[in-house]
């Protein structure tokens, strides 16, 4: 089974961005559909970003126009940047495919000043 290990959260203020990455231990080729995920304290886990292996994409209403997602198939990597940051945005953050699989870690994103 391919794992998944995500990367390059961290601290932020507001308004500001980061580049998570999420890469795969074998090929994400058969994977069609690969997503970020997020998980806030007390929250359940809520998908935010879809790609296909097309390039098609989708964006949760809360995210879309500051978040984008992208795959490179070559590198079995998944990155997700992140602009405008707001501090809602505070998560941890996950990728996978769809429907999910087994969760990796994730990578935390706290936005805070």
């Amino acid at each position: 089974q391919v794992q998944l290990t995500e990367s390059g959260g961290g601290l932020v203020q507001p308004g500001g961005s980061l580049r998570l990455s999420c890469a795969a231990s074998g090929s994400i080729r058969s994977y069609y559909v690969m997503a970020w995920y997020r998980q806030a304290p007390g929250k359940q886990r809520e998908r935010v970003a879809i790609t296909s292996s097309g390039g098609v994409t989708s964006y949760a209403d809360s995210v879309k126009g500051r978040f984008t997602i992208s795959r490179d198939n070559a590198k079995n990597t998944v990155y997700l940047q992140m602009s405008s940051l707001q501090t809602e945005d505070t998560a941890v953050y996950y990728c996978n495919r769809v429907p999910p699989g087994s969760w990796g870690q994730g990578t935390q994103v706290t936005v805070s000043s």
